[in-house]
């Protein structure tokens, strides 16, 4: 493999470790949320277990994600997935304009990730 192609080989493995770390973060916020401020212990081991993940697997990414965009596609991740299945599993409502404004959170993620391909491209040139 060229070196070129183990650079993108270790940034897709980057971003992959960066949704699993989304991932996990939607679970830490579920089991937070459930663990009524760590009051019920099944949710509070779930919620510990999660941060632990989380920071794991964000971690790895940050590697070879700068810290400004693997954070914020993690944050968004994280809040777009809890308010999601927040008011699917934990019955929180979501509004219209929520939905609004979370599909904005989505979009402004993508646009980042497509922004650090066009980056990594011109640099690869």
């Amino acid at each position: 493999m060229t070196t070129t192609g183990a650079k993108h080989t270790r940034k897709g493995h980057a971003w992959t470790m960066l949704l699993l770390a989304g991932v996990f973060e939607i679970g830490y916020a579920l089991s937070v949320g459930g663990s009524r401020a760590f009051t019920v212990p099944g949710w509070s081991v779930s919620a510990a277990l999660f941060f632990l993940l989380t920071l794991y697997a964000l971690s790895v990414a940050l590697r070879e994600i700068d810290v400004g965009i693997g954070y914020a596609v993690w944050a968004g991740i994280g809040s777009v997935g809890a308010a999601v299945f927040g008011s699917i599993l934990l019955d929180q409502p979501l509004t219209p304009i929520q939905a609004f404004w979370l599909a904005v959170i989505i979009a402004g993620v993508i646009w980042l990730k497509l922004a650090d391909s066009t980056r990594r491209q011109a640099g690869s040139r």
